[in-house]
């Protein structure tokens, strides 16, 4: 499946395209960037072409990847899904339900298949965690920290997107990847900002009468940061384990889900459709800390 790359950022030269050069069953096929020059450099780097028209590489590929700001994603996503091209997405799909919900349709629209890259998702360990707790019943409660030190230590993801956007917007889809499948959907949320920096705190009434909430902030000590996901309920108490191999081999495996969607036609479960309930109940989150309802359904 030929892939173009979309983005020439440190996401895009320390994971995208080490995956997409990597993956046997992809043929790495360009890179297009809001900087040609930068592109240029990350093209070379892999032996492939720059590109500096975004549509001409659309025309040239069956699929992308994209490691862009929420903003300029959920518009190139539909673009590329309107010429033909499957998506390799990253979190959050958008950074509001309407763009989020523009890309859902195009994708739609255009019969391709879709799947947003949220780490944890894709490691085998975590994955096989999450699936175990899901087929249990009776959990009460959980709770979610997601800790980086992005603002406070030597970062090269410290963009001007997330200084916008904060956790919420960045660790927070993490966070919900992890808990929407074991606890389900969630028809109301609460948030609060307090604490360091961009830290903020999220309270969440899931369907099935579970709550959860969630600790999330860019502005952690480096020796603080980290993640943990901790489930009580009728089973006990269980704990995300560690682990992983790293964003490249994640991102592989999410090309590998994406390559099983286009072969079989049926959705992954981490397609844009689900990209778009994070962005939703993300979206409901931050009206409340803007001073409104919160209401996630």
């Amino acid at each position: 499946m030929r892939t173009g790359l979309l983005g020439t950022g440190p996401w895009a030269r320390m994971a995208h395209a080490p995956a997409l050069s990597g993956h046997d069953e992809l043929e790495f096929a360009g890179v297009w960037g809001r900087r040609p020059e930068a592109a240029k450099e990350l093209a070379e780097l892999h032996g492939v072409r720059a590109y500096d028209d975004v549509d001409a590489l659309f025309a040239d590929v069956d699929a992308v990847a994209v490691a862009l700001p929420p903003q300029v994603q959920a518009d190139l996503a539909v673009r590329a899904a309107r010429a033909g091209c499957h998506l390799l997405l990253d979190k959050p799909l958008a950074p509001t339900a309407e763009q989020g919900r523009a890309v859902v349709e195009a994708a739609r629209a255009a019969g391709v298949a879709s799947v947003v890259f949220f780490t944890t998702r894709f490691q085998p360990r975590q994955q096989a965690w999450i699936a175990e707790q899901a087929a249990q019943r009776g959990w009460f409660t959980a709770r979610a920290q997601w800790l980086g030190a992005v603002f406070t230590g030597e970062s090269p993801f410290a963009t001007p997107w997330r200084r916008e956007k904060g956790a919420l917007w960045d660790v927070g889809p993490h966070a919900l990847s992890v808990l929407l499948p074991v606890l389900g959907d969630v028809r109301r949320v609460t948030a609060a900002a307090y604490g360091p920096g961009d830290t903020v705190y999220v309270v969440l009434d899931h369907a099935g009468g579970a709550s959860s909430t969630l600790t999330l902030s860019l502005t952690a000590p480096p020796a603080a940061a980290g993640a943990t996901v901790e489930l009580r309920g009728e089973a006990g108490v269980a704990v995300l384990p560690d682990g992983g191999d790293g964003a490249v081999p994640a991102l592989m495996r999410a090309a590998d889900a994406l390559l099983a969607a286009v072969r079989t036609g049926r959705p992954h479960s981490c397609d844009a459709a689900f990209g778009l309930r994070v962005t939703e109940i993300l979206s409901a989150a931050q009206e409340v800390l803007d001073g409104g309802a919160g209401r996630a359904d």
